[in-house]
């Protein structure tokens, strides 16, 4: 399946900034094409690539006061090979984690999903999730987690995937997140999904349902949102001033929700 991504930030800098942003396919992606255009008010900048145990490729740019502005595009083909889980991820994703606050919803966990195993267990939190909150865009922010989410009952794809991760690992089932490109999404977004370990397979969790998960393009993994933000700075104040996300797929596959799905 071939799919067509793209991504465009424009943001300020207040003073000289470590900026580092993940918007960039994944390392492994078979890609037909892509280009990374990252330019100040003082030209172009070529920024240091750098890719982590999952292939997430972060670029990184040592950036000074001014206005900056980043076009990135990608023509992806077929699948990319979704690696085994180590004995360090069984252990890092069944962590309680600063926004998948596992420790607190513990008792929640168990009493609802307990006895549950494999994929049972994986059907019932993302129908539990998927069916208990409400999809509003804006209605949380950069420092709400699982807990919080549970709470209001309500947020966008980061908080629906910060409480099934949350879930899963109080249920002893290693779960991570996943930033990707996602087609057919509406409105259209950089997209946030959860990620567990059953039967030997990384699978794809999207209690949103907002997307066929089958078209997903990965960008990014990790614990949750703070290993995964498409754009993060230090030493500087950074004003964003817009993002516009793209993706295509020539053909929006079904998704019925009971196939499990390996994202690419």
């Amino acid at each position: 399946m071939h799919r067509t991504v793209s991504a465009a930030l424009e943001f300020r800098l207040g003073g000289h900034s470590d900026v580092i942003l993940s918007i960039a396919v994944a390392a492994g992606t078979p890609i037909l094409s892509e280009t990374l255009s990252i330019r100040s008010d003082r030209g172009q900048i070529v920024p240091q690539e750098l890719v982590d145990r999952h292939g997430t490729r972060l670029h990184r740019i040592a950036a000074h006061a001014g206005g900056y502005s980043i076009h990135y595009h990608a023509v992806v083909a077929g699948q990319r090979p979704v690696e085994p889980a180590s004995p360090l991820d069984h252990l890092l994703y069944l962590r309680p984690s600063r926004y998948a606050e596992s420790d607190k919803l513990f008792r929640f966990a168990r009493e609802r999903f307990g006895g549950l195993h494999g994929q049972v267990l994986l059907d019932a939190v993302a129908s539990f999730v998927h069916d208990g909150l409400s999809y509003v865009p804006g209605s949380s922010g950069p420092s709400d987690s699982a807990a919080t989410t549970l709470s209001s009952r309500e947020g966008v794809c980061r908080d629906y995937a910060h409480l099934v991760i949350a879930f899963l690992r109080a249920c002893d089932m290693p779960a991570r997140m996943v930033s990707a490109y996602a087609p057919g999404l509406t409105p259209m977004d950089f997209h946030a999904v959860a990620e567990a370990w059953v039967d030997g397979h990384w699978r794809i969790v999207d209690a949103t349902r907002l997307a066929p998960r089958q078209s997903l393009v990965r960008i990014a993994t990790g614990r949750d949102a703070s290993d995964i933000a498409f754009v993060t700075n230090h030493h500087a104040n950074l004003t964003l001033d817009r993002v516009e996300v793209g993706a295509v797929a020539q053909t929006l596959p079904m998704d019925d929700q009971r196939t499990p799905v390996l994202l690419s």
